[in-house]
């Protein structure tokens, strides 16, 4: 048997993946910290999140915890298939008694080995949008009730929202760095037409020239040359 956690346990957890979501922790960071709560509140065994691939429509399998090396190979499971992709699927949580017994279940002999034995799968939502799926394990039989569903259903769709932003952050911050690095591109390049009396097209070859023989960005060396010219000028 689980021994449930307290209502405080409970709102700590979701108070530490809500500062998550305003934090500036790396995705990774972000995923190891909600399976390690979701394990403390659920006091599970085992949980496992799984993040869906919009591009294939595929889920893998992106942190865990209490797990052997095995299991952080790569998996990959479609949507509909198993359990974690009939969980994305059908936007529902679903629950196992025995793993071994029930013909969903794609993974027996990793369950025997981890000694797996009752599931909880929950789907990962943002409005009504699925981001992935969280797992919880017992090693002994255990009758995951209503109000367990609704915890980890709840910690789940917190945790949505914090990949989320994280993700819309990280791609954000990507955008505004492209942009800075063309912007001092082309800062570069008419530095050295101006210098050296180059066509456009000139400047640019040289700058991926440098890049390429210095074996640095091209953001690197437009830098370099910007700083150059201003110690120049001063």
């Amino acid at each position: 048997m689980m021994k449930k956690s307290s209502y405080k346990e409970y709102l700590e957890a979701l108070s530490k993946i809500g500062k998550a979501i305003t934090s500036d922790l790396y995705l990774g960071d972000i995923l190891k910290l909600i399976v390690t709560l979701a394990a403390n509140v659920m006091n599970a065994k085992i949980c496992s999140l799984w993040l869906l691939d919009e591009k294939d429509r595929a889920l893998r399998i992106r942190a865990t915890q209490a797990m052997s090396e095995e299991y952080l190979k790569e998996r990959r499971l479609l949507v509909g298939e198993g359990i974690v992709g009939l969980v994305a699927k059908e936007k529902k949580p679903i629950v196992i008694l025995d793993v071994l017994k029930d013909a969903r279940y794609k993974e027996k002999t990793l369950a025997k080995k981890e000694k797996l034995t009752s599931m909880l799968s929950v789907p990962m939502m943002v409005k009504n949008k699925i981001i992935g799926v969280i797992n919880c394990y017992t090693t002994t039989l255990y009758e995951f009730s209503d109000s367990d569903i609704d915890l980890l259903t709840t910690v789940a769709n917190q945790a949505a929202v914090a990949i989320e932003n994280t993700e819309l952050m990280v791609k954000t911050k990507i955008v505004q760095e492209e942009l800075e690095a063309r912007k001092k591109i082309e800062k570069a390049k008419g530095i050295l037409m101006k210098q050296k009396n180059l066509t456009e097209e000139q400047a640019y070859e040289l700058l991926r020239k440098a890049s390429m023989n210095k074996r640095l960005t091209m953001k690197d060396v437009a830098e370099a040359i910007i700083l150059s010219s201003e110690i120049k000028g001063a």
